[in-house]
């Protein structure tokens, strides 16, 4: 996964402030914090996730279904991305 190799330092920044919205999530649960609160910290961390999975899946496309010479790996990769879309839209 070449694209992962090149934007390394920046999907790994969006997993450790994932990692921290996730640790105040916890602690929030932990001390009872308010309802509302709670919610907002669990839509943080959704929308925090739907850009990682974002930023993965267009480095793939860019890297490995468009850049790429027509060949029959594309329509395999671009299956792949079809099945991680629509498992992860359940």
């Amino acid at each position: 996964m070449a694209h992962t190799v090149k934007g390394k330092a920046k999907l790994l920044a969006r997993i450790r402030r994932i990692r921290g919205q996730a640790a105040a999530l916890e602690a929030q649960l932990a001390a009872e914090g308010d309802c509302v609160a709670v919610l907002q910290q669990i839509a943080a961390i959704r929308g925090a996730v739907n850009g990682l999975m974002a930023a993965v899946i267009e480095g793939h496309l860019m890297e490995h279904v468009v850049s790429e010479p027509k060949q029959p790996q594309r329509e395999q990769d671009a299956d792949v991305i079809l099945q991680v879309i629509k498992s992860y839209l359940k």
